[in-house]
């Protein structure tokens, strides 16, 4: 049997190997979108999810979680909504304007999702304007999801939980079940019947019959793949072929109202800029929309973006961040040497001792290493040797260097010690010469690695020779 965990929306599932977080999808009851995560590599896919939250399911939302990869639908790529209540509007005005001239409105939907948003829009409609004539539903399907709706309903959105107490929205007082019988009674109805794109079932049958009459009313509410019925009345075709070679010819009204609940245009973007993922890939679109879509995306946010067909590998290059926790004792002695505060944009070098312990990795001071770690210092030392002609003595040269050191490194303590050196820091410079040559001045640099920058520093300035 295999191990079935599950985990509640926004906490994250970890495993000895990976890491999965759920996030609402908003796209129907139950929809959620993934993030999983192995090491420091992660792909989050949203399945189908709507940015826009409607009547009974709220909007889709995720964190800013960076992904390597974010795999998006892209069913409506190049599509932006209008307002969504101007869109129930006309929605209402055109269903009521049928039924009251006597007419049958058929809203072909599937079971789950647009079926309940409209069947609630319909009901306060009815409820409000006093309306008699009957709304039916499929049985079935339908039905069922119902059910579920009324069974979870902490996944509907805030109103809806806030007068659950009151009344569940999904016992509908005005929306019977429907009978197939019905479709042959006389006088105004509405009908939600399933499948969405008229490709088969109830809906399609039902079509069939209210086809011929110009006072019924077809709303489509969603997305028709081509070759459907649903797809080819959009387009306007007034005779279809159907089965046995029959032909139908469409009079009734068509209305195309998106109530679609997966993400237009605008809510992929918005999900891109929630989420800031390093590479997106889109999925479940037609391949011009998608085209279009992928040069917006990496015109708009400078990362790559793919749209690999069916059954197509796409090999993404990944550059894994591993996170590191820096002492605050490192970062004070930083800013105290006039380093920038911590910016995540603006990447810079920070030196220390990088320890790991418990799976996690820390940058700390050698001290605080040494320290922690209980061990002693060992001494290492850089040794750098610089010719330099001086007709002085090597006492008068070094004073020379002293002076010059003093002239050039406000900031830093130079002492001259009584044994012959000059140390700055850890850097200790002496002086040498030859009887054979007593011009040719031998300086000696020594410094640990900690001043390893300044020593560097110090063995080109004495290589440009000492001012006159």
């Amino acid at each position: 049997m295999p191990d079935i965990k599950v985990t509640p929306l926004g906490k994250r599932f970890v495993d000895e190997e990976l890491e999965i977080k759920a996030y609402y999808a908003g796209h129907v009851l139950g929809a959620a979108m993934f993030q999983i995560k192995v090491g420091s590599e992660s792909v989050v896919y949203t399945g189908d999810y709507n940015m826009t939250p409607d009547r009974h399911l709220g909007a889709a939302w995720i964190d800013k979680c960076r992904p390597d990869l974010l795999i998006s639908e892209s069913t409506y790529a190049t599509t932006i909504r209008d307002s969504k209540r101007c869109r129930e509007r006309d929605f209402l005005k055109k269903v009521h304007e049928t039924v009251e001239r006597g007419g049958k409105v058929l809203i072909p939907v599937f079971a789950l999702g647009r079926a309940q948003e409209l069947c609630i829009l319909l009901e306060t409609f009815w409820e409000r304007m006093n309306l008699k004539a009957p709304i039916y539903f499929s049985t079935g399907l339908t039905e069922k999801a119902n059910h579920y709706y009324k069974l979870f309903i902490t996944w509907t959105n805030q109103k809806i939980r806030k007068t659950f107490v009151q009344r569940n929205m999904f016992e509908f007082k005005h929306i019977k079940a429907f009978d197939r019988s019905y479709a042959d009674n006389p006088g105004p109805m509405v009908v939600f019947a399933t499948p969405g794109m008229l490709h088969a079932g109830q809906s399609l049958q039902i079509f069939k019959k209210w086809a011929g009459n110009e006072k019924n009313m077809l709303i489509m509410p969603g997305y028709c793949v081509q070759g459907t019925v649903g797809h080819k009345i959009l387009n306007g075709q007034k005779k279809l072929e159907m089965e046995g070679r029959a032909t139908l010819d469409v009079k009734l009204q068509v209305e195309y109202m998106s109530f679609s609940a997966h993400a237009d245009a605008k809510g992929i973007m918005q999900l891109i800029r929630m989420a800031e993922p390093r590479n997106m890939l889109l999925v479940h679109g037609e391949a011009k929309k998608m085209e279009f879509l992928k040069d917006k995306i990496e015109q708009e946010f400078s990362i790559s973006c793919y749209m690999p067909a069916n059954g197509e590998t796409t090999t993404i290059v990944t550059n894994p961040s591993v996170p590191v926790d820096i002492s605050l004792n490192l970062l004070k002695r930083e800013m105290a040497l006039g380093g920038p505060l911590p910016d995540a944009k603006r990447p810079r070098t920070m030196h220390g001792t990088l320890i790991m312990k418990d799976n996690s990795l820390r940058l700390v001071s050698p001290e605080q290493a040494l320290k922690e770690l209980g061990l002693s210092e060992h001494q290492l030392r850089f040794t750098c040797r610089v010719q330099l002609h001086d007709p002085h003595s090597d006492t008068d040269t070094l004073g020379r260097i002293y002076t010059h050191l003093k002239s050039v490194l406000k900031s830093y303590s130079i002492q001259h010690v009584p044994d012959g050196t000059v140390i700055v820091e850890s850097i200790v410079i002496k002086v040498t010469s030859s009887a054979e040559e007593p011009n040719l001045k031998v300086i000696l640099l020594s410094w640990s690695y900690q001043d390893e920058e300044l020593g560097s520093f110090l063995s080109t300035l004495l290589k440009n020779g000492l001012p006159s």
